[in-house]
């Protein structure tokens, strides 16, 4: 399969960053995921949002990256693909003049308290009441990485004088050492006209310190896993112009750099051991803006709590479950099914507390554990922890369960579709699906390699059997000779759009897809194709994280 370069989702230097990293064609299934338009609930995303993360370039053709904020309400969107911005830009911000004549742009929505990100490419242009972007390209995010925090609004004062240099200064050394939140700026502007063609605005987290300061003119950021599109390193490939926002988030305050990027595809002697990549900057330009921005964020720390893991089970071949029992009195936070955990964990050599969010694979009626059930990535560092190091009686800390991959509160058909650990949320659901009187239809559709791999099996054949109105299917793709078909799975082979659609479900019933992003995007493609409404899919990527 071959793509006409006017369709093709990716640039040259995506590609070739796809290619060195050994990710295979993302091309032949990421158009399922990459779109010109924005499903309904990307729009009602964005227009509830308080401010947004917008890179683009100067008249320099220098990168950088800023936040735009307004009063309740100033994003809204007449259609799917626009939106539009009731508000004004200060003459401060380095992308200021750019703005208002017109110019290509990458946007990144993100919801910190919820975890939540997508992002756009397109074209912004003025307005009489503020400015309009239309938008080229689209999708989805996962929440890992994200740090929760919860936004307020204070009343804006005037601009304090913003302060400019070649580098940063001591003060500015330090935030950027304490920073765990930054967002890069990336574009491409050669050859055609294309949908590839623009910019990107993309978000990095990690613990305190993540980013490292060599000196005052250079940075060294690592590049973690992610959706294998490398649009930041492919744009960089192309165009090494980088633009970097740290965000001071007690004080509204902006730092806005400007610089020159490198790749080092194999670092070995990093600050940051578990970086798949490194991304060195060499910096041209530094603006401080003090006060910039209207908003103020607050850490939801004190909402965490220790937890003692009282179970450890092996579910499968490289799947685990950990049940997680608070301590003291305090009763345990209830959760929608399909919700994820924050939990932080202090790993040895880590300069501080890790974190990462795992879906709670228990019934959302569990009143007194929670449960994780963990694939063991071989890059990832707390899924890697987790398997060899906490045991039954380890303490951790978590937040309360958050996101919004939950069933739709609708009484039509429910499709749940799962590949590998894709399956754990799904679990939840099968249990919150079939806990009410609703005797709606519910299938549980599930693919992994073979027996050693598919977890939680013997809880999902219990449930499915005592309720009439449940059935499975289990996809193995490379069974084993101790499988035993019709017994341990149903099919050999894949998961298709083409199976699901097989099960005449009706056109009202809603599918949830977990799973891999090629695997998604296929899925919803075919589903689409078949006539499924795209409000009626809802899916959550799981990829090699953490």
């Amino acid at each position: 399969m071959t793509q006409s370069i006017a369709n093709m989702p990716f640039h040259a230097g995506e590609l070739e960053a796809q290619a060195r990293a050994g990710v295979g064609d993302v091309a032949l299934w990421a158009d399922g995921f990459i779109r010109d338009y924005m499903p309904a609930q990307h729009r009602n995303f964005h227009t509830s949002l308080p401010f947004l993360i917008i890179s683009g370039a100067d008249a320099d053709r220098q990168t950088w990256v800023t936040l735009i904020d307004g009063a309740e309400g100033f994003i809204s969107s007449s259609d799917v693909r626009s939106l539009v911005l009731d508000t004004h830009i200060d003459h401060q911000d380095p992308l200021a003049t750019a703005f208002n004549a017109g110019t290509d742009i990458g946007v990144i929505g993100i919801e910190l308290a919820s975890r939540r990100r997508n992002r756009l490419s397109g074209h912004m242009r003025q307005t009489s009441s503020g400015f309009a972007i239309d938008i080229r390209q689209t999708f989805g995010n996962c929440p890992q990485y994200i740090h929760e925090r919860i936004w307020t609004r204070v009343p804006q004062s005037t601009p304090v004088v913003a302060q400019h240099g070649t580098g940063l200064s001591s003060e500015q050394i330090n935030w950027i050492r304490h920073a765990d939140t930054m967002f890069i700026g990336s574009g491409h502007q050669k050859g055609e006209d294309t949908p590839s063609r623009g910019f990107d605005a993309s978000h990095r987290a990690g613990a305190p310190g993540f980013v490292n300061v060599p000196n005052p003119g250079q940075l060294c950021i690592p590049d973690y896993a992610g959706n294998n599109f490398f649009n930041t390193i492919g744009n960089l490939i192309t165009n090494p112009r980088i633009g970097l926002l740290f965000v001071d988030f007690d004080t509204g305050s902006l730092l806005h750099i400007t610089g020159r990027a490198s790749i080092d595809w194999h670092p070995k002697h990093s600050h940051d051991p578990d970086a798949w990549r490194m991304i060195n900057v060499d910096i041209d330009a530094v603006i401080e803006r003090p006060n910039a921005v209207a908003l103020r964020w607050s850490k939801r720390d004190h909402l965490s709590r220790q937890f003692k893991v009282t179970r450890r089970i092996k579910e499968a071949r490289s799947i685990t479950s950990f049940y997680l029992t608070p301590l003291g009195k305090r009763p345990l936070p209830e959760f929608k099914a399909g919700q994820h955990l924050p939990v932080e964990i202090h790993i040895p050599g880590q300069a501080g507390p890790t974190k990462r969010s795992y879906s709670l694979s228990s019934a959302p009626n569990t009143p007194d554990h929670y449960r994780l059930s963990i694939k063991r990535e071989n890059k990832g560092l707390v899924s890697r922890f987790f398997h060899d190091a906490v045991i039954e009686g380890s303490i951790i800390r978590a937040s309360n369960p958050s996101g919004n991959f939950v069933i739709p509160n609708a009484d039509a058909p429910l499709v749940l579709v799962s590949a590998g650990v894709g399956l754990t949320p799904m679990v939840s659901m099968l249990h919150a699906a079939l806990s009410d009187d609703n005797m709606r239809p519910v299938w549980f559709i599930h693919g992994t390699k073979n027996g050693s791999e598919h977890a939680l099996r013997g809880e999902v054949d219990q449930l499915v059997a005592k309720h009439p109105n449940a059935r499975q299917q289990i996809f193995y793709s490379r069974p084993e000779d101790n499988d035993a078909k019709g017994v341990d799975y149903h099919t050999s082979g894949r998961i298709t759009a083409q199976v699901l659609t097989m099960l005449r479900a009706g056109t009202d019933a809603h599918y949830m897809l977990c799973g891999p992003v090629r695997f998604l995007s296929d899925i919803r493609n075919g589903l689409e194709a078949a006539g499924v409404p795209a409000e009626n899919i809802q899916l959550e990527a799981f990829g090699p994280m953490g």
